[in-house]
């Protein structure tokens, strides 16, 4: 590798997003003078950044060598891993590559962001296809998941071959595609596994994750419990294999599909599209289902994380067409995504006060992980048996007890990686060589903006602390406005107080201070953040207005 981190005679592998976090996927191969990107995914900000939703990987390294990156190969269709397409493909200006489902959302995302057509959108349509890109060659490998076309990638390099899971989970019952056998896993394990780069997500759970034709069962089931009731399901829209067993419930119960969440019916006309959903029923709208006798309907709706625009939430606060009343049943056919707990228990008692019946998978098993639990894990070393593990797509948690897990499995290396880390997989023993800038850029409105930037910062300080505005005119008590200090009925008496200081303050510059700008601009801040820390316990962001000598802060 030279100085300038360009890939010599050598594989290298650098995650800028995913490593010491779930999401944001973005994994880069290095070899021979080029670089190969696998996956482009985005995160949720959780709160973190006020005023904030979306959250980017920083993508300056690649983007400084943007001339020597060949393609963006894409796993599967979550958001954690394509989500940022829209926002850096264009900049990027390198081919996509996707499986047919991915590539219809990828499309769907470029087309409403002007980008369609001007992007290369390149569609792998068989089961292990394959195509070459400069050093490497690249291989889908159908691996279950919770979305239609989930894939590991082979990466054939002259260092040796990577297996990438991408998001991944063993299933007998998979309910959509057709998953890569043990035969067919362990026969590439015969021929040779330089690194396996592997999904950290589940590596605490010790149970194998489940089936989906488990968690068909387990609904039937449920549903039926339910006779003479109305019946809301709510899932990950992105689950096109829960979406076809729920179809097929409502049809053996006797019921009507009623779809209630934009994310859901484009994700269903996705699927239809591409050859899933087939038979699934054609779903009534909401003043037919709400028409309907109440066990005769079943409704598949958003919202399952609490989130506050979504179907469901709507639902529980009155503002949706479809209305839930005592006795009705909601199932949580999703697990509860750490962070969304408060949101999701708002959710839960607004429908607990209304009188629903609520079912979660802890209830019964009307859920299961997408993600592999240790048996997985271990049943998969068996098979590849690489000679590296490299853990990604996990917190340092997560991934430094895959390491571990790995150890105990008689992988000979297992390298730790985060963020920014570059490690050197051949040849030689595999290791990190070096430290890159790497960090998050958020969507702040309709700018992409550094995370940590200015703007962001504010926003917070003020969320935390407040702000105070003060207004300087010649001959007149300074203008004050607090906004966020816990005063209340203080505020008149605080006001008070922090203009006499304020002017007493100015009062004492002396010489050509008395006559600078700044130094009254400063004298009059001061006064102002200690008037509020001594009345608040605050210290708010001071803004100082001085129209007169155009001067503001």
């Amino acid at each position: 590798m030279k100085k300038d981190f360009t890939p010599e005679n050598e594989l290298l592998f650098l995650a800028l997003g995913g490593s010491g976090e779930i999401g944001m996927n973005v994994n880069l191969y290095g070899c021979e003078g080029k670089w190969l990107m696998v996956d482009l995914g985005m995160t949720f900000s959780g709160g973190e950044y006020p005023g904030v939703d979306l959250v980017f990987a920083d993508l300056d390294f690649i983007e400084e060598r943007v001339d020597d990156l060949l393609g963006v190969v894409l796993t599967h269709a979550h958001e954690d891993h394509i989500g940022a397409v829209p926002y850096f493909a264009g900049e990027l200006g390198v081919p996509l590559y996707a499986t047919p489902f991915t590539a219809d959302l990828v499309a769907r995302k470029l087309e409403e962001a002007g980008l369609l057509g001007q992007v290369e959108l390149n569609i792998i349509e068989d089961d292990h296809g394959s195509f070459d890109l400069g050093p490497f060659s690249v291989a889908y490998v159908p691996l279950a998941h919770s979305i239609a076309e989930g894939n590991a990638l082979l990466i054939d390099t002259p260092y040796g071959r990577v297996f990438h899971t991408g998001d991944w989970k063993l299933d007998e019952e998979p309910i959509i595609g057709e998953p890569t056998t043990q035969e067919e896993l362990q026969a590439m394990g015969e021929r040779g596994i330089l690194a396996l780069v592997c999904d950290s997500t589940n590596v605490f759970n010790p149970n194998p994750s489940g089936s989906e034709g488990a968690v068909h069962r387990a609904l039937m089931e449920e549903i039926a419990a339910h006779a003479g009731k109305r019946v809301l399901v709510t899932t990950f829209a992105s689950n096109v294999a829960r979406l076809q067993t729920l179809g097929e419930v409502a049809r053996e119960t006797g019921r009507q599909v009623c779809v209630a969440g934009r994310s859901l019916d484009r994700i269903i006309a996705v699927a239809q599209d591409n050859g899933y959903l087939v038979d699934f029923p054609e779903p009534v709208d909401f003043d037919t289902a709400m028409g309907l006798p109440r066990g005769e309907v079943l409704i598949l709706a958003t919202g399952g994380q609490g989130e506050p625009r979504a179907a469901l939430s709507r639902i529980a606060d009155d503002s949706h067409p479809i209305e839930l009343s005592s006795g009705d049943v909601v199932l949580f056919s999703s697990r509860q995504i750490p962070g969304n707990e408060i949101a999701i228990g708002k959710v839960q008692n607004q429908l607990a006060d209304k009188g629903v019946t609520m079912v979660t998978d802890r209830q019964s098993l009307i859920h299961v992980s997408g993600h592999p639990g240790r048996p997985e894990l271990e049943a998969l070393y068996s098979w590849l048996r690489p000679e590296v593990l490299v853990p990604v797509h996990g917190e340092i948690r997560h991934m430094r007890e895959q390491a571990r897990l790995g150890a105990s499995c008689q992988i000979p290396n297992n390298v730790v990686q985060k963020n920014g880390e570059i490690v050197k997989l051949a040849p030689g023993k595999p290791s990190v060589v070096a430290r890159v800038v790497s960090g998050r850029l958020v969507l702040d409105g309709d700018i992409i903006a550094p995370a940590d930037g200015e703007a962001v910062t504010m926003r917070r300080r003020i969320a935390h602390e407040g702000v105070l505005l003060v207004v300087l005119e010649r001959g007149a008590l300074p203008l004050i406005e607090a906004i966020g200090l816990p005063l209340d009925e203080d505020m008149p008496d605080f006001i008070e107080e922090t203009q006499q200081d304020i002017l007493k303050a100015i009062g004492k510059l002396r010489g050509k201070d008395a006559r600078d700008p700044a130094a009254v601009h400063e004298a009059a801040r001061l006064a102002a953040r200690r008037a509020a820390r001594r009345w608040s316990g605050k210290s708010p962001q001071v803004r100082v207005i001085m129209p007169a000598q155009g001067q503001r802060s």
